[in-house]
């Protein structure tokens, strides 16, 4: 931009009123008009001292020698001299390897296979469930106990919840099993983290059984189990969550009434502020219907308080756990 304007004010002031009003150093402009003329690099000559080639590929064959090739330069310059044997210094070693390209990591690296990222698709209630548990701060420093929480993530709908002062591979068996009577129906896949009691053998023999798919996150990877985690977060923000809970009687008292509150009550942004209960037992598409009454209603008598005539949010259509790259939709 600054060339430009100086391109057209250089012809009308002159070139040292145009530099100065635009901040430009003059001599900058005249040495871009007349740049220095490109030379060629003088050649380093080689040094009196310098290895030879035969030297340099000794040392790189005995940086491949098997007894060599998983320890640092260092140590095998160390070796060499305790064998009597002294090829060049240890910077000498560096800047061959460096030339070679061998200067990265020498020692065999154990190699994990990637985890495989779930991507999980929902287009009805009971298709895909998501578990987890979470802490509540007990009566005393250090003492917790475990709310387990199973929710449908298509309608955000908590399946089954308990408290309990246990975190193992039965009590995660029962809970499921639990979860899958009171629906009165086995979802096509559940999905919870890597934590020990979601992997035990229990747990997945009973979901064999059942013929329920397996899902579970990658290690450290909070975002693939990102409905549970957005249910906690929505149980500890409530203003009357306690800071410690006085007995497991009292956290099982506040977490009915949150979860009652949960499904029946709370309009949910996610599913054109619904209930999960509603969306879950099918009466959403009615609610909505006579929301959409009320608001041509409302249109009708005052048109000139709205910039178009009024609809009330859509219904969910789909829900996912990392939206698959292409369309995942598969019949139970």
């Amino acid at each position: 931009m600054t060339e430009a304007a100086f391109s057209e004010l250089a012809p009308l002031v002159g070139v040292r009123p145009a530099c100065g009003l635009l901040g430009k150093p003059p001599a900058t402009h005249y040495r871009r008009l007349r740049p220095p003329p490109t030379r060629p690099s003088a050649l380093r000559p080689t040094p009196p001292n310098a290895l030879s080639p035969a030297e340099r590929r000794r040392i790189l064959e005995v940086l491949h020698l098997p007894c060599f090739a998983d320890l640092a330069i260092p140590q095998v310059w160390a070796r060499l001299l305790d064998d009597g044997i002294y090829l060049a210094s240890v910077s000498t070693f560096y800047r061959v390897a460096r030339s070679a390209g061998e200067v990265r990591e020498r020692r065999r690296q154990a190699t994990h296979p990637p985890r495989v990222r779930p991507e999980l698709v929902a287009l009805s209630p009971n298709w895909v469930w998501s578990y987890d548990l979470t802490k509540l701060r007990g009566p005393e420093r250090g003492s917790w106990y475990a709310l387990w929480v199973m929710l449908d993530i298509w309608s955000r709908y908590v399946i089954h919840w308990i408290v309990t002062g246990a975190e193992t591979a039965e009590v995660a068996e029962s809970f499921v099993a639990e979860a899958v009577a009171r629906a009165g129906e086995s979802p096509a896949t559940v999905h919870a983290d890597r934590g020990s009691p979601m992997t035990a053998k229990p747990v997945a023999q009973l979901l064999a059984d059942l013929g329920v798919a397996r899902s579970h996150s990658r290690p450290h990877v909070s975002n693939d189990n990102p409905f549970s985690e957005s249910n906690f977060k929505t149980l500890k923000s409530c203003p009357a969550f306690p800071t410690r809970f006085g007995s497991s009687a009292d956290a099982r008292a506040f977490c009915s009434e949150f979860f009652t509150y949960y499904n029946h009550e709370h309009r949910h942004s996610a599913l054109g502020l619904h209930t999960p209960a509603s969306v879950h037992f099918g009466t959403a598409p009615a609610i909505r219907a006579r929301r959409g009454e009320v608001l041509q209603s409302a249109y009708a008598a005052h048109p000139e308080r709205f910039h178009q005539p009024p609809v009330p949010p859509e219904l969910p259509t789909v829900a996912w756990i990392n939206q698959p790259k292409e369309a995942l939709i598969q019949t139970r």
